[in-house]
């Protein structure tokens, strides 16, 4: 929803609470909310819209009984405005896609930033890890975080490394083939807007699962096809569609993808996270326009 959603419609959507904080500058009661001393990871999403606002790795606990972190995931994602209210000069934080009222903003954090994000948790909406987050190593992640972004619901991604043996892999070592990684793309989604069902059937659909070490021009181990899964409820999901797949003979061949639990995973260089948005003409082993298509 953006900001212009009918008022009643909102209104039978959220609990009163959140409409309260959100649409009328609520604030809800310290230490009796239901994130303030929640520290499981996972993501906070916009209560009203979905968008991604805030990670647990970057919460923390400031004793002041309400949520609180030391950064937004974005910087676009909030918007500040002084506010005036209470006989007090502070600075407001709100949504920046459904400007709903989230808390404030105060220089009282830890370093190195020193900014503490306080923030009514009845304007958020907290998703576990294990049912946001998806590992997939198809070819060269450049081409494969680029598919990723343009299918609806997934939120943010990040290239890098998992599935290896050393410490401290770089994309050096790693096209070396001594480190035993593959080029792995970091997938958060929402899962009441695509299920890891879907994003596994893209996943199978923009790749060749039934090449060894290979996609497009690209061959190494660092290059194989895998899913990393972070549950026993995603082993269980790509099993199972591997099962059907290869009952219904959908390749000709036998489908290799690794099936690992997710490790360590090493972000890459800063140079190849959304590559193909900075280099529009750089090599892509994937045709993008099948993330645009339905599925089925």
């Amino acid at each position: 929803m953006n900001r212009n959603d009918d008022d009643a419609a909102l209104r039978s959507r959220l609990s009163p609470e959140a409409y309260r904080v959100t649409r009328e500058n609520g604030t809800e009661p310290p230490f009796e909310n239901p994130y303030w001393n929640v520290f499981e990871r996972g993501i906070y999403l916009d209560v009203i819209s979905g968008e991604l606002l805030f990670s647990s790795e970057d919460k923390f606990d400031a004793g002041c009984g309400w949520p609180s972190f030391t950064k937004p995931v974005r910087g676009s994602g909030i918007v500040t405005r002084t506010d005036g209210s209470h006989g007090m000069v502070r600075t407001e934080v709100r949504s920046a896609s459904s400007d709903a009222h989230l808390g404030h903003v105060f220089d009282d954090g830890p370093e190195p930033g020193g900014t503490r994000y306080c923030i009514n948790s009845a304007a958020l909406r907290f998703v576990p890890e294990e049912e946001c987050t998806a590992y997939f190593a198809a070819g060269c992640f450049w081409g494969t975080e680029a598919y990723f972004r343009l299918v609806p619901g997934v939120l943010e991604t990040a290239v890098g490394y998992m599935g290896g043996f050393a410490v401290d892999p770089t994309y050096e070592k790693v096209c070396a083939g001594s480190t035993g990684h593959a080029e792995t793309v970091r997938v958060i989604f929402d899962p009441e807007r695509v299920s890891y069902r879907d994003l596994l059937e893209h996943f199978f659909r923009m790749h060749d699962p039934t090449t060894v070490n290979r996609q497009g021009n690209d061959v190494g181990t660092q290059y194989r096809s895998a899913v990393f899964y972070v549950s026993e409820r995603q082993r269980l999901a790509v099993d199972g569609l591997i099962r059907e797949m290869t009952d219904s003979g959908r390749y000709s061949g036998p489908i290799v993808t690794e099936i690992s639990a997710a490790g360590a995973f090493t972000v890459a260089e800063e140079y190849h996270q959304r590559y193909l948005e900075r280099n529009p003409g750089g090599y892509c082993h994937v045709n993008l326009d099948l993330a645009r298509r339905p599925l089925g």
